[in-house]
C-alpha cells in the first residue's frame, strides 16, 4: 500500500496545547509537520501545564464586563487581590488595560460572548477523538463547574452573566446553601450560594494531556525540534520558513501558535495584536485530601480550586508583567491563604508553586486567521486563560485554513483587524 502524497510542509511554532493539537490535525490532512519549541511538550515551562483544567463548552463570559472599571483600582490596591501590577510595568501594561476596559461596554460584551461560545462549545466534541487516540481519555470528565458565593445574594449580582449564558443555550442552576452542601460538601460552609453549570468538563492533568497529544502527533510522523524560533524568513515577499538558533527551517506554510510570545512573528507578516502576558500562578497541595469533585470558582475571591491527579490545585491570580520578569511568589502565597479559607482543616503541607505566561488579548478571544498579506501563514494565538479549552477546536480551524476548506465556525470574531 503506497503512502498518500503529502500536501507540503508545515512548521508549527509552539508546542503548547494549541500547537500539539494543530500538529495532529495537520498530519491527519496529509501535511508533513514539524513543531518548533525550545521546551518539551507538557513540561512546567509551558503555559498549558499550569491551567486550572476547565473544559467548558458553555464558557462565554469575557474578563471585561460592565462595571469592571470601578473594580480594577481596588483590585490593584489590594495586596491580596486577584490582580497584580508592578509600578515599573505600568507603562508596558497601560495601553493594553485601556483597551481591556473599552471592551466592557454592553454591546461589545455581547459580541465577544458570541465569539467565545462559538469556539468553546465544541471543545469536548473536538477533544473526544484526540484523547481516545492518544490513550488519555481518562483525563477528561464532565462533572460540571461551580461558582461559589459567600454572599447569599451573590448569584443575583451575577444576573447579567447568567442571562448571557442562558441566552446562548448554556444550562445554569442557581443553588441555595442546602443544595451547595449536597453538590460539593468539601468546601467551607461560608460558601452559601452558587451558580452551577452541569454540562461543563474538566481535565485532571493538563501537562499530561499536552504530552499525550504530542506523542500521538509523533506517532503520525510529526517531528518535534527543540529550538527557539527567532523570526519568519521571507524571499521576494513570501514567507519561506522559520529562522531558528540553528539556521533556517524551510516550510510551505507556517502556523504561529507561540502563545504570549507570538507578537513578533505576527508583526513579521504585518499583523499587530495588543498581546500581553497575563502571568498566572498556581499552587499544588499534594496532601489535601478534600474530596473535591468539581472545579470550584470562588466568585468573590476570584480563584479556582480544582481536583487534579497530583492533588488540589488553586489558581487564578493575574499579574501584568513582562514575560522575562522574575516571578513574584507572593502571588502564589495568596492562593495558600485562600485554600485555608475554602478547605478548613485540610492538610496543606508539601505545597509546590508554578508561574506561567498566558497570552491575553484585550477582548478575551484569540486571533485565528490566515495572515491577510501572507496566505501561507496561519495565526492561532491569544487564548488567554482558555488555551486548554480552545486547543482542540483551534486545531480543527487551523487544518481547515491550511487546506482551504470553509471554516466550520464564523472566523470574523477572531480576525486581527478587530484591533
Amino acid at each position: 500500500m503506497t503512502e498518500a502524497p503529502k500536501r507540503g510542509k508545515v512548521v508549527v511554532i509552539g508546542a503548547g496545547i494549541i500547537g500539539v493539537c494543530a500538529a495532529n490535525s495537520l498530519a491527519d490532512e496529509g501535511f508533513e509537520v514539524q513543531v518548533i519549541d525550545p521546551v518539551e511538550p507538557g513540561s512546567p515551562d509551558q503555559c498549558s501545564y499550569g491551567n486550572a483544567g476547565g473544559l467548558s463548552p458553555g464558557s462565554c463570559i469575557p474578563n471585561a464586563m460592565p462595571g469592571i472599571a470601578r473594580q480594577v483600582p481596588g483590585m490593584l490596591m489590594d495586596p491580596e487581590g486577584p490582580i497584580g501590577l508592578r509600578l515599573l510595568d505600568l507603562p508596558h501594561a497601560l495601553p493594553w488595560l485601556l483597551r481591556f476596559l473599552a471592551n466592557a461596554r454592553r454591546g461589545r460584551v455581547e459580541r465577544i460572548a458570541d465569539g467565545m461560545i462559538a469556539l468553546n462549545r465544541l471543545t469536548l466534541e473536538c477533544y473526544e477523538p484526540l484523547v481516545r487516540a492518544a490513550g488519555c481519555a481518562d483525563l477528561i470528565t464532565r462533572r460540571g463547574q461551580l461558582f461559589a458565593y459567600e454572599n447569599p445574594n451573590g448569584p443575583a449580582g451575577s444576573a447579567l452573566s447568567i442571562s448571557m449564558r442562558r441566552a446562548r443555550g448554556v444550562r445554569v442552576e442557581i443553588l441555595n446553601a442546602v443544595q451547595m452542601r449536597e453538590l460539593e460538601p468539601a468546601i467551607s460552609p461560608d460558601y452559601c450560594a452558587g451558580v452551577f453549570l452541569p454540562e461543563q468538563g474538566q481535565c485532571s492533568n493538563p501537562g499530561r494531556l499536552v504530552a499525550a497529544i504530542a506523542a500521538l502527533a509523533a506517532s503520525k510522523g510529526v517531528t518535534f525540534t527543540r529550538l527557539a524560533a527567532r523570526t519568519l524568513a521571507a524571499e521576494r515577499g513570501r514567507i519561506t520558513g522559520v529562522a531558528t538558533d540553528a539556521g533556517l527551517i524551510r516550510a510551505d506554510k507556517v502556523v504561529v501558535a507561540a502563545g504570549a510570545f507570538s507578537g513578533p512573528f505576527a508583526r513579521a507578516v504585518g499583523v499587530r495584536v495588543p498581546l500581553i502576558s497575563e502571568r498566572g500562578y498556581h499552587i499544588m497541595l499534594p496532601h489535601a485530601q478534600t474530596g473535591l469533585r468539581v472545579n470550584v470558582n470562588a466568585a468573590e475571591r476570584k480563584f479556582v480550586a480544582a481536583p487534579m491527579e497530583g492533588g488540589l490545585r488553586l489558581s487564578g491570580t493575574v499579574e501584568f508583567a513582562r514575560p522575562e520578569a522574575a516571578p513574584n511568589w507572593r502571588r502564589a502565597e495568596i492562593l495558600l491563604s485562600q485554600a485555608r479559607h475554602m478547605f478548613p482543616g485540610a492538610d496543606l503541607s508539601g505545597m509546590t508553586r508554578w508561574m506561567g505566561n498566558r497570552p491575553g488579548t484585550p477582548d478575551s478571544i484569540p486571533v485565528i486567521e490566515t495572515a491577510p498579506r501572507h496566505p501561507n501563514v496561519i495565526l492561532a494565538f491569544g487564548h488567554g486563560h482558555q488555551g486548554l479549552m480552545g486547543g482542540s477546536v483551534t486545531a480543527r480551524l487551523v487544518a481547515e485554513l491550511a487546506t482551504g476548506r470553509a471554516p466550520s465556525i464564523d472566523l470574523s470574531h477572531f480576525r486581527s483587524s478587530r484591533f
